[in-house]
Order: C-alpha cells, then sequence, then structure tokens
C-alpha cells in the first residue's frame, strides 16, 4: 500500500509500529473510554435537545473513525464485516438515532477490548508499560471483568429502566449487576419478569467463572513470556535457563531489578 496515499497513511497509523502511530492508537482508546464515559453519565440526565445534540456529534466523530479503519485494512470489506466492526456500526447507528437515546452505545466497550487485546496494542503496552509487562495476565483478567460487568449493567439498564422503578440510572443497574455477580442477592433491587430471571442467571453465572480467571491470574506465579526456539513453549520462570518442557538452552532478555 502506497505510504504517501490517504489509505497507506491510515494503514501506518492503525497498523504501524512507530511511534506517531502508537500515539493515534493510544488515542483512540482514550476517545473510547471517553464515549464510555458518556453513555454512563447521560443516564442519569434527562433527555433534552442538548444531549441529543452531543450523541449526534459524537456519533458522526464515530462513523470518521469507522470509515477510517475500514479504509486502512488492505481488504476494507472484509474488516466492515468483521463481528465486531457489525457492534461497532450498532453502536454509531444508536448515537445517530436520537430517539433511541443512548441505546446500544454501550456496546462501544467491545471495541475497547478489542482494541487492547489486538496484538499490536499488546506490543505497545508491553514496551511503554514495565508494570504491564509484570502482570500482564491479571491486567487482562481483570479488563474482562470489567468490560463483563459494563456490559451487563447497561443490558439491565436498558431492559429495565422504562418499566422497573428500582432502576432508574446506571448506579442503580450496576448496583444490582455486582450483588448478583457477587452472589451477595440483597433482594432490594430484583428483574422483574422470564427475561429479568435469565439475565441474573446470565450474570452470576457468568461472573462467577470470570472471578475464577482473575483470581487465577493474580495468586498464580509469575512469568515470562518468551517462546522456547525449539518447542514453543511461551511461558518461563522468570529465571529459567533451560526450557522445562524440552531442554533447550534459552536466552529470556532480562531487564534487571527496577
Amino acid at each position: 500500500m502506497e505510504p504517501s496515499s490517504l489509505r497507506g497513511r491510515l494503514h501506518h497509523l492503525y497498523h504501524g509500529t512507530q511511534a506517531d502511530a502508537c500515539r493515534f492508537r493510544y488515542g483512540v482508546l482514550a476517545f473510547d473510554l471517553a464515549t464510555i464515559g458518556f453513555v454512563i453519565a447521560t443516564s442519569f440526565l434527562p433527555r433534552s435537545l442538548a444531549v441529543e445534540a452531543v450523541d449526534v456529534l459524537v456519533g458522526l466523530v464515530l462513523v470518521g473513525e469507522f470509515a477510517a479503519r475500514v479504509a486502512a485494512s488492505r481488504v476494507p470489506w472484509r474488516e466492515a464485516l468483521r463481528p465486531a466492526s457489525l457492534v461497532d456500526a450498532l453502536a454509531i447507528a444508536s448515537f445517530l438515532a436520537p430517539l433511541a437515546g443512548e441505546g446500544l452505545g454501550f456496546l462501544r466497550v467491545l471495541r475497547t477490548l478489542r482494541l487492547v487485546h489486538s496484538y499490536r496494542m499488546l506490543g505497545v503496552l508491553r514496551r511503554d508499560f514495565a508494570f504491564f509487562r509484570r502482570h500482564e495476565e491479571a491486567f487482562l483478567a481483570a479488563t474482562h471483568l470489567l468490560v463483563f460487568i459494563f456490559v451487563m449493567t447497561a443490558l439491565v439498564y436498558e431492559t429495565q429502566h422504562a418499566h422497573n422503578e428500582q432502576i432508574s440510572h446506571y448506579a442503580d443497574a450496576l448496583y444490582f449487576t455486582v450483588t448478583a455477580l457477587t452472589t451477595t442477592g440483597f433482594g432490594d433491587i430484583t428483574l422483574p419478569g422470564t427475561t429479568g430471571r435469565l439475565i441474573s442467571v446470565v450474570i452470576m453465572i457468568a461472573g462467577v467463572t470470570l472471578f475464577l480467571r482473575l483470581a487465577q491470574a493474580l495468586f498464580r506465579p509469575s512469568k515470562v513470556r518468551f517462546a522456547c526456539p525449539s518447542c514453543g513453549l511461551s511461558r518461563h520462570e522468570p529465571d529459567a535457563v533451560h526450557c522445562k518442557a524440552c531442554g533447550t538452552l534459552l536466552n529470556i532478555p532480562d531487564e534487571g531489578r527496577e
């Protein structure tokens, strides 16, 4: 792809490894987080012309980012039809349709998860932050948990606030999600009907699984990622000299004690 062309420049920004490309992707991540904050904040506000105007403005920015990301791909139609891209399109549509309120805008958080999980973004985080390198698995497990909590909170809010007086904003929905997630179940907020019960069951079952993964990542002995040149084993003890699977001599880069 010609680097001097517009598509070439976009490909560089979305897929390059240079400093300007890394800063651009950090900017996209920051904007995604700001969008999530906006969705949460507007749940506490009455719908008004000003809020709807900001909705449309954010939607237009997202349209531009979506178009740029698709154009940056070597096969644009394939990028546009990816499940994550289709979820993005739904979120963008909700911002551009004021009557839908914040609607499916919460799905934007899935874009953030994909961005954090992308190979290039993980490489940038490993390079720039020693803390992330040491605790990568715990960081990703915590990210999964936070994304799950947010998506389920938003699902509870979107399906309940119109007819359940106990759920009036995101704080109420978050409170219910956390109590269901931890199986505390105080009972002061409930989700009536079959749909509400099914949502509660999903939160409890999936939540227990995610908590177990997070606990394993936090308390499992830390290891470094380094592919063995012979057998490909990628996780080793920080001071390993030989691969414990095949015995091959390793040369794991050591940054020394900080």
